[in-house]
């Protein structure tokens, strides 16, 4: 018994031996191999945006080691899995910086090949550091491929902005003077133009209730502790601080006693607020709306994160301040706080055309 064990082991080692072996061979033999004269037919697609998959054919285009983005040298990543003596296969990098270049790769030999390609690579503006401003505000704008920007303009409108400093992923520039209520931007790199998705309003032509100071007859209305403070600001050096103490559910905000009339060419009511020790709730009042002020109509809320600038535009349908009649006053109310007193910071709140 124990001699026929010994065989059984001694048959299956033998087995898995020759397994082992075949699967080496085959391996082997179909590993692409690197050619001193790599030759490309044919890229497809010829044009494209970062990310985008791209397919290399021809012959000799095995073992490549790098693939490389001629513009600022920016290197693409790829799966050598996927690299056959006939065609290689990698992505455009999200990195890669726009217009005519090379795309070269390299083979374990050294040989390269060089193969014309088209990044398209338009300006994107994911944030910005600011939505309001007037003339010679500075603005910085957060996204990609903003390094060859070439001219920043108001839409609609022939009026440039002032590039101060670019980066592939942040841009500075100066806001000019204009007569438009509100405009988005278009943006021009080697590329092309690009219109934004955000609008930027000018602050010559809102509505003001409160900015640096109170504005339009208003004045404070708040039932809490509240008062114009430079601890905080988001434009200028001042903003309104509204206080709220424990477990109050108060409304703080600001009174125009004699009266708002509607104002039906005002489409939004914009505001900046800094949040307070942690994320919070609060509900717009009024008291020409349907609820009254400070009745703890909740129909707006708005969540505040804590500590930081966060940007609010509400549409006046969604508002209704004139619903009974003129408006005297505006403001924020909220349930609780209940662990401790908080203060949030308003600033640029405004009626926007």
């Amino acid at each position: 018994m124990k001699t026929i064990k010994s065989l059984n082991v001694f048959l299956l080692a033998c087995l898995a031996g020759i397994v082992m072996l075949a699967g080496c061979t085959k391996e082997e033999q179909s590993q692409s191999k690197a050619s001193n004269n790599p030759v490309a037919n044919k890229l497809d697609p010829e044009k494209a945006s970062g990310n985008t998959v791209l397919t290399i054919t021809g012959s000799g285009l095995g073992d490549m080691t790098s693939i490389v983005f001629e513009k600022g040298d920016v290197p693409a990543s790829f799966n050598p899995v996927l690299n056959t003596d006939n065609a290689i296969i990698f992505r455009v990098p999200d990195t890669a910086n726009g217009g005519l270049q090379n795309i070269i790769l390299t083979n374990r030999l050294g040989a390269q090949v060089k193969v014309p390609f088209n990044v398209v690579a338009l300006p994107l503006v994911n944030t910005a550091s600011n939505y309001n401003f007037t003339a010679d505000t500075e603005i910085t704008l957060d996204g990609n491929n903003l390094a060859d920007v070439t001219s920043v303009t108001l839409d609609g409108t022939t009026v440039s902005a002032t590039i101060v400093s670019q980066t592939k992923k942040q841009m500075v520039i100066k806001m000019p003077a204009t007569t438009v209520n509100s405009a988005k931007l278009v943006i021009t790199n080697s590329t092309g133009p690009v219109t934004t998705s955000q609008v930027f309003v000018n602050l010559d032509n809102a509505y003001k209730i409160f900015t640096d100071e109170y504005g339009n007859g208003f004045e404070n209305g708040s039932w809490g502790p509240a008062s114009v403070s430079t601890e905080f600001a988001k434009s200028g050096t001042k903003s309104f601080k509204a206080g709220y103490n424990k477990g109050n559910w108060s409304a703080d905000g600001f009174a125009n006693w004699n009266g708002i009339a509607a104002m039906p060419a005002y489409n939004f009511l914009s505001f900046w607020v800094k949040g307070a020790s942690q994320d919070y709730t609060l509900y717009v009042t009024g008291d020409a709306r349907a609820g009254g002020y400070g009745n703890s109509d909740r129909s707006v809320p708005i969540t505040v994160p804590a500590k930081v600038w966060t940007y609010f535009k509400i549409p006046m349908t969604t508002l209704e301040l004139w619903k009974k009649g003129p408006m005297k006053q505006l403001g924020f109310w909220i349930e609780g706080p209940e662990k401790q007193d908080e203060a949030f910071y308003f600033d640029d709140v405004i009626l926007v055309k």
